[in-house]
């Protein structure tokens, strides 16, 4: 008995020592391991900061402040920031100072008082406006003449370039185009006298013609229904050709080689426009189309002006002579014809913004 018991005295005792050596070899990994992973924090840290510290040296190095940046690209293009200067100036000052004054729509503007000290009255005037029996004519009349406009003067352009385009003599291209260009720079009131004159019944070559023909000539102007066309009709001889400059520019750069190759494969001149110049035209008329949808309510207002007579009131009375009339003759109601231009100034914005986003999602060329 004594010997088993001093056997298993001995084997808990070696139990007892391995479970110790066990326990001490365990805790020596544990803080082996502890110091490991405290070492790779430690070089991780010490990474990460190196590369805070290396992106910000970078930074230091490759990165300018803002205002030396700006100052350097002064030094550097000062001359083109100059030439471009007077044009900026101009827009700040004619476009965008007067804006200040469009709270008058808003006000009961006073002379006297300026804008700031005048009464605001919110939306009196566009109720006014709204409640008149006019609003509806005026706005009526200024899109028809607008769009009767824009229907004529849009295409007619585009159709005379390809016809110059189709020269080929250079001495007959620009004289064609000299001549069409020169109704642009007779002024409005010239035309206007020209038109007149041409219409006379009675002196004007259109009165010869009448009675020559055995009819009985009558006056053109004073006719309501016959406003729209004679305003077309002189828009687009003086404007024509001027508006074609830019897709003849555009057509100019339509490679050589396309048009021969086109032609080499047999293809007509209606061809060749239908398949090689009118693609190359296609973005210049989707920009001129939107910005012309832009100004629609914004028609000229010189010549409708100069050809208004009580005679044609009925389609000639555009929201532009009215904005003039109210503002400017009789009493002056400056804050009543200030709401009817914001109100022609909203509606353009609304129709230029509708536009392009047709353009966007329906086509591959836009303003924004």
């Amino acid at each position: 008995m004594d010997m088993v018991d001093t056997m298993v005295t001995m084997n808990t005792m070696d139990m007892d020592i391995a479970a110790s050596m066990d326990a001490d070899m365990r805790a020596d990994a544990g803080a082996a391991t502890s110091a490991s992973g405290m070492a790779t924090g430690a070089e991780a840290g010490a990474g990460a900061s190196g590369t805070v510290a290396g992106a910000g040296a970078g930074l230091a190095r490759n990165g300018r402040p803002l205002p030396e940046k700006i100052r350097a690209e002064l030094r550097r293009n000062w001359e083109l920031y100059i030439f471009v200067l007077p044009a900026v100036a101009s827009v700040l000052l004619f476009n965008y100072l007067p804006m200040y004054g469009v709270q008058i729509a808003f006000k009961n503007f006073v002379p006297s008082k300026g804008i700031a000290g005048s009464e605001w009255v919110g939306l009196k005037w566009f109720a006014r406006f709204f409640n008149s029996y006019q609003w509806l004519g005026l706005i009526r009349n200024s899109v028809a003449l607008s769009f009767y406009t824009l229907i004529f003067s849009f295409p007619l352009p585009i159709v005379f370039a390809l016809l110059v385009n189709q020269f080929r003599s250079q001495r007959a291209r620009k004289a064609i185009q000299t001549i069409s260009y020169a109704p642009h720079f007779i002024s409005t009131v010239v035309v206007v006298g020209i038109v007149s004159l041409f219409l006379s019944p009675s002196t004007g070559l259109y009165g010869f013609a009448a009675r020559a023909l055995g009819a009985q000539p009558i006056n053109p102007l004073g006719e309501s229904s016959m406003f729209r066309a004679i305003y077309v009709a002189s828009d687009v001889w003086q404007h024509m050709g001027w508006q074609s400059i830019i897709y003849v520019a555009t057509l100019s750069t339509v490679s050589a080689e396309l048009l021969d190759a086109a032609r080499v494969d047999g293809a007509s001149p209606m061809q060749r426009i239908w398949h090689v110049e009118l693609p190359a035209l296609r973005p210049t008329m989707t920009i001129l189309l939107i910005l012309s949808f832009g100004s629609l309510m914004s028609v000229g207002f010189e010549k409708a002006y100069l050809l208004q007579n009580p005679q044609n009131l009925a389609t000639s009375e555009i929201m532009a002579t009215y904005i003039y009339k109210v503002g400017l003759g009789g009493t002056p109601q400056y804050s009543y014809s200030a709401a009817i231009g914001l109100i022609n100034s909203v509606v353009n914005v609304v129709l230029l913004l509708l536009f392009n986003a047709a353009s966007r999602r329906f086509g591959e060329t836009s303003l924004f």
